[in-house]
């Protein structure tokens, strides 16, 4: 059975274990549990059940994740997109004043759409056509965002009117934080077998003895199981006439989910496989056609199951900085995912400031790609421009649009025009298109 696992995965060929993919899966979910009691209290918003939210937040992610383990064959994981459920309950639902179950079926087109530029070549050429500054952007973009993901959560900087400050020092909880932070560069540094993993256990047993005014970090659920049930009343949730009755609101809405989610998921993709040292060949690329088509067909099983749009989690590079480099750390994200189908109370006890250390020191470890950025001002200022706007707004979309129009001006201004190619003017389309619906969203 291992020689087969390890056929199958290619485990020995991308230099990996099975121990190492285990623990690294082990690392990815506890650095995303949070997913399981997050989503179903965003969702709830819409009016929804929130224990409900609780099996589709969790059947969403075993479906997603096991298809890109079992097909893509990537240390990729996937669960309900966050970006997405907050448009979905609080614009959507709450704002525009449209029916969940029409939402439901706005998230099924948009990831009809997306999948359709899946399986086709479009997003392949996508991907080869972005310019090699601001693929370097989107690394360390991706870096920042993530780093400061880790600070918010853990309560290290605090968003006020005024941007961030950093946290108070008399807080127990930003004093654990800080410490986590240290734990996790140490155990990095010492090159400590599954170290982010225990340093997110650590952190989880520390918080049960330290009390803020709210009590303990780490609260125990008042039970560690609870049956699981499937709302079959939330299994194909869609209002096709509902949708094309107000078409003038929806395409609008669908177009903002499809591009978001689109470009969301294909960047973390690319920043997953890169650090996994997964690029593969132009002839034979890691992010294939069965990558892109898992992602695309996760988004329609989501809006199938009853949750938000299914997609790639940032947080797989956990994974694959505690040594995943194959689908099978995906599976055991999965099988662990389905498992908390009965243990999700216990589950949700982690802290967000159990994992918070662990997302500053991933995203710390991709800004190592700065290194690479060039001499020549031009290179330059795209991808830093990328890095400064992802890390104060924690805006990635905004930061990746940003800095694919400033590429194109100052090649206008150079007069450099063999940089302006189809795909690059195609994108400054789409994400000018993008600017303009999340203004209008009030994103």
């Amino acid at each position: 059975m291992l020689s087969t696992l390890d056929r199958w995965f290619h485990i020995s060929a991308r230099g990996s274990t099975i121990p190492r993919e285990i623990i690294a899966g082990l690392t990815v979910f506890g650095a995303m549990a949070y997913i399981v009691a997050v989503n179903p209290s965003i969702l709830s918003e819409a009016g929804l059940d929130r224990h409900d939210m609780v099996m589709t937040t969790i059947a969403g992610a075993v479906a997603g994740t096991l298809l890109m383990a079992l097909w893509a064959r990537l240390p990729i994981a996937l669960a309900p997109a966050m970006s997405s459920n907050v448009l979905f309950a609080q614009v959507v639902v709450q704002q525009a004043h449209v029916n969940p179950r029409t939402a439901f079926t706005v998230v099924l087109f948009s990831g009809l759409c997306f999948t359709a530029l899946s399986l086709s070549q479009i997003r392949q050429r996508i991907i080869r056509g972005f310019p090699p500054s601001i693929v370097l952007g989107i690394q360390v973009a991706l870096g920042a965002f993530i780093a400061r993901i880790g600070l918010t959560t853990g309560g290290i900087a605090v968003p006020t009117a005024q941007g961030l400050t950093f946290g108070s020092l008399s807080d127990p909880s930003v004093l654990l934080s800080l410490a986590g932070v240290l734990l996790c560069a140490v155990l990095v540094v010492l090159r400590v077998p599954a170290g982010l993993l225990l340093a997110i256990s650590t952190l989880t047993v520390a918080g049960l003895f330290i009390h803020t005014d709210k009590g303990a970090i780490t609260t125990l659920p008042a039970h560690a199981l609870d049956w699981p049930h499937y709302p079959t009343n939330l299994f194909l949730p869609f209002d096709f006439a509902g949708f094309f009755s107000h078409l003038g609101l929806l395409i609008p809405i669908t177009l903002y989910f499809l591009i978001s989610d689109f470009f969301d998921a294909t960047a973390t993709m690319m920043s997953v496989a890169h650090r996994a040292g997964l690029d593969g060949t132009p002839e034979k690329p890691a992010l294939d056609h069965r990558a892109f088509a898992s992602d695309g067909a996760a988004s329609i099983i989501g809006a199938s199951l009853g949750t938000c749009t299914v997609s790639a989690y940032v947080e797989s590079l956990a994974g694959v900085e505690a040594g995943g480099r194959t689908g099978l750390s995906a599976l055991v994200v999965a099988l662990l995912f389905a498992v908390s189908s009965v243990f999700w109370p216990l589950i949700t006890a982690i802290p967000a400031i159990a994992t918070a250390p662990v997302l500053v020191l991933v995203g710390l470890n991709m800004l190592g790609s700065l290194h690479r950025v060039a001499d020549n001002p031009s290179d330059a200022i795209p991808p830093l421009t990328m890095l400064l706007i992802a890390g104060v707004t924690g805006n990635f979309m905004l930061s990746l649009s940003c800095g694919l129009l400033l590429y194109t001006g100052l090649a206008l201004v150079l007069r450099d025009f063999k940089r302006l190619t189809p795909i690059v003017l195609g994108l400054d389309v789409a994400f000018l298109f993008y600017m303009v619906l999340q203004s209008h969203m009030g994103g």
